[in-house]
């Protein structure tokens, strides 16, 4: 049985204090300042009673997400890179809004697909996994560093199935026509861009935050220290390309770091418009900045790298992300296999 009481303020603010009494478990109560939420509440405790569920700790019921949410927002998100912290916590305002009012204690996995599935029309799988992540990354928090939970509730719960990732290359004919329009750019830097781009794989933001004090021309080597999974990564570039880097050092003015300023050279450089524009000129059509790494890749595979030493070069912690190259180092896995059998068991 469940019942909201209204009850007026000494302030005139009306407050919903909402109760729960099921045969077998402990009466169960809370006050809300919406009757909205006082009604989702009922409809959340009565699912997690019927399911034969029992509150294992106090501070389960003590604390509502919003409350686990703003902790980890002030003590966690700090520590965390600008560019991912900002995109977690709109993640984390997103389910504050959605569920914030709940208790921990009444957090179930059906609930949480609820909201999975009610994400899931407007944004890409991607997406959708990303808020799950992040929620889920704040539970664990609750679960080993808090005690407010004993469990992470997400666990139990299927991420949205992703599209297998797309992989875009250039072709030969393709690459000449691109650098020509880059090198015909009135953009000074857009042709070292690209051409660091597709010899070493990195992305667009690594490169453009680059410093000279992040290149050794003496030693060939580049090292990206604002990366997307944070760890930083050396990769060596040579022949052609380190002559292109060493010609454009001649003219770096020693009093800006950034290797690709803009023109106040405090920032980055924004190559979007020069980019499109060369894309475009070239006559190359369904291609992204992003697909000059999936090119670099693709060689690296096609020249007979394997798979651990793409996600060295691309900087993957796992292979998994590496795989969908496979295919193209088959060749030169067959060569590998012949080889041994010819050592082994002669011609």
């Amino acid at each position: 049985m469940a019942t909201i009481v209204r009850r007026p303020g000494k302030n005139g603010q009306i407050s919903y204090r909402a109760q729960v009494r099921r045969k077998g478990a402990p009466p169960l109560s809370a006050t809300f300042t919406k009757l909205t939420d006082a009604k989702k509440w009922i409809q959340i405790t009565e699912a997690a009673i019927l399911e034969g569920r029992h509150f294992k700790t106090i501070e389960a019921k003590r604390h509502t997400l919003a409350d686990l949410i703003e902790r980890y927002l002030v003590e966690v998100m700090p520590q965390k890179r600008p560019r991912t912290s900002y995109t977690q916590t709109l993640y984390l305002i997103w389910w504050k809004a959605q569920l914030g009012y709940a208790l921990l204690s009444d957090i179930t996995p059906a609930c949480l697909v609820a909201y999975r599935d009610r994400l899931a029309p407007g944004h890409a799988p991607a997406t959708v996994n990303r808020y799950l992540q992040t929620l889920s990354a704040v539970f664990t928090v609750a679960v080993q560093e808090l005690s407010w939970m004993d469990e992470n509730p997400l666990c139990k719960v299927r991420k949205a199935k992703e599209p297998r990732g797309r992989i875009r290359f250039l072709s030969d004919d393709e690459r000449a026509r691109l650098l020509d329009a880059c090198q015909r750019s009135r953009n000074k830097y857009l042709y070292t861009i690209v051409i660091l781009a597709l010899s070493t794989g990195a992305r667009k933001g690594e490169l453009l935050s680059l410093h000279w004090s992040d290149i050794d021309l003496k030693r060939g080597i580049l090292i990206f220290r604002e990366t997307k999974n944070g760890e930083t990564r050396a990769v060596l570039v040579s022949g052609y390309v380190l002559a292109i880097l060493a010609q454009y050092a001649k003219i770096w003015r020693r009093d800006i770091s950034l290797v690709f300023p803009n023109s106040t050279g405090e920032k980055p450089l924004d190559i979007r418009d020069a980019w499109e524009y060369a894309v475009e000129r070239a006559g190359i059509s369904n291609f992204r900045f992003h697909d000059l790494r999936h090119s670099a890749a693709s060689y690296l595979a096609m020249g007979g790298a394997s798979l651990a030493e793409i996600a060295e070069v691309l900087g993957h912690k796992t292979l998994q992300m590496t795989k969908r190259y496979t295919h193209l180092t088959e060749s030169h896995t067959r060569g590998v296999v012949e080889r041994m059998n010819q050592t082994i068991f002669g011609k």
